[in-house]
C-alpha cells in the first residue's frame, strides 16, 4: 500500500522535482501552497506524513507545526521541515515546536526518500 504525503511548499519547483522522486519511488504525493489554509489541506487529505516549508504564503510553517502538536488528532503525525534557512537557530526553533525531521535546501533526493520511509516505518 502507497504512503501519502502531503507537501506544503510554495516554490513550484521544489514541488515538482518532490513529486517525481516520491512517485517514481511509489508515493502517492498531494501538494499545497499556502500557508493559511494548510491545516485544512491536512485534514482532508489525512496524509501519513507532511513535508512542510518553512516560508510560505500567509502563514509560517512554524506556526503550522505548532498548531499541528496541539491539536490531538495530527499531535503525532510526522513533519518533515524543508528551509532555504539552515541556521541553528531555525533548526531549533523547529525542533521546539516538535518537528520529527529537519532539512535545509538544497537537499539530496535520497535524503528525502530516506527521511520519509523513516517517518513512516513502524
Amino acid at each position: 500500500m502507497a504512503h501519502t504525503v502531503l507537501l506544503i511548499e510554495d516554490e513550484q519547483n521544489i514541488t515538482e522535482a518532490i513529486r517525481f522522486i516520491l512517485s517514481r519511488e511509489g508515493w502517492r504525493v498531494e501538494t499545497h501552497s499556502n500557508g493559511s489554509t494548510a491545516l485544512e489541506a491536512i485534514q482532508r487529505v489525512s496524509p501519513d506524513v507532511v513535508v512542510l516549508d518553512v516560508m510560505l504564503p500567509n502563514r509560517s510553517g512554524y506556526d503550522i507545526l505548532k498548531d499541528l502538536r496541539a491539536d490531538q488528532a495530527t499531535r503525532d503525525l510526522p513533519v518533515l521541515m524543508l528551509t532555504a534557512r539552515g541556521q541553528t537557530k531555525d533548526r531549533e526553533l523547529a525542533e521546539r515546536h516538535g518537528v520529527n525531521c529537519f532539512m535545509t535546501k538544497p537537499f539530496s533526493n535520497t535524503e528525502v526518500v530516506e527521511s520519509l520511509r523513516a517517518l513512516v516505518s513502524p
